[in-house]
């Protein structure tokens, strides 16, 4: 195994997974739940959306197969995707208090998907999974190592929240952006690059 590839992979994950971002979201949605019941409901929302995660990892060439879909075609959706999330990671939308209070137990929907399993994490997994199939242990592992993370955080959201404050939040939200975004220009030139030596 490498480990350093597996390394690369968790930590893209883990940004595209956004958790700093979703602290605050998480807190909002889940503030009327006393603490026993919102741990619950934050183990489920994770549960399920590593379910979802393995799923589209496991079957990403049976999807791209049936879709007929090339990798030069994810790789290039996949980096507009994320090029898109990491802009809205550094110049975020403003979610009003109506949209917040209006769920109340948040079943699926928006927790797990698509704050964690979003359509950007989905596309990374489906690249590994088609790309370089010989290598889903390695892959599996990183998505696991980027769930764990990520679950940490949600967790302790409330203790995080009182150190950071929403300040020092969205610093390091923004600063993932930044990150993402020089990821997402990669993937796009990679897919690019595929395509043009295709033809």
């Amino acid at each position: 195994m490498n480990w350093n590839d597996i390394a690369s992979v968790a930590v893209t994950l883990f940004f595209i997974m956004d958790p700093l971002g979703n602290v605050p979201v998480f807190n909002a949605i889940l503030s009327n739940f006393d603490s026993s019941r919102r741990s619950r409901i934050v183990a489920r929302e994770l549960v399920l959306a590593l379910v979802i995660l393995f799923v589209f990892l496991f079957t990403g060439n049976a999807i791209l197969g049936f879709l007929g879909l090339s990798e030069s075609s994810l790789s290039i959706a996949g980096g507009i995707l994320l090029f898109i999330i990491s802009l809205r990671m550094i110049f975020p939308k403003t979610t009003s208090r109506d949209e917040i209070e209006g769920a109340e137990d948040p079943f699926l929907v928006p927790l797990a998907v698509p704050m964690i399993a979003g359509p950007s994490t989905i596309a990374i997994l489906l690249l590994l999974s088609s790309s370089q199939p010989g290598r889903m242990a390695e892959w599996s592992i990183s998505l696991f190592l980027a769930w764990l993370a990520t679950m940490v955080l949600l967790v302790a959201s409330p203790q995080l929240m009182r150190v950071l404050g929403a300040r020092g939040a969205r610093a390091l939200e923004r600063l993932m952006g930044m990150i993402l975004i020089i990821l997402a220009t990669q993937m796009l030139l990679n897919g690019i690059r595929d395509f043009v030596n295709s033809l």
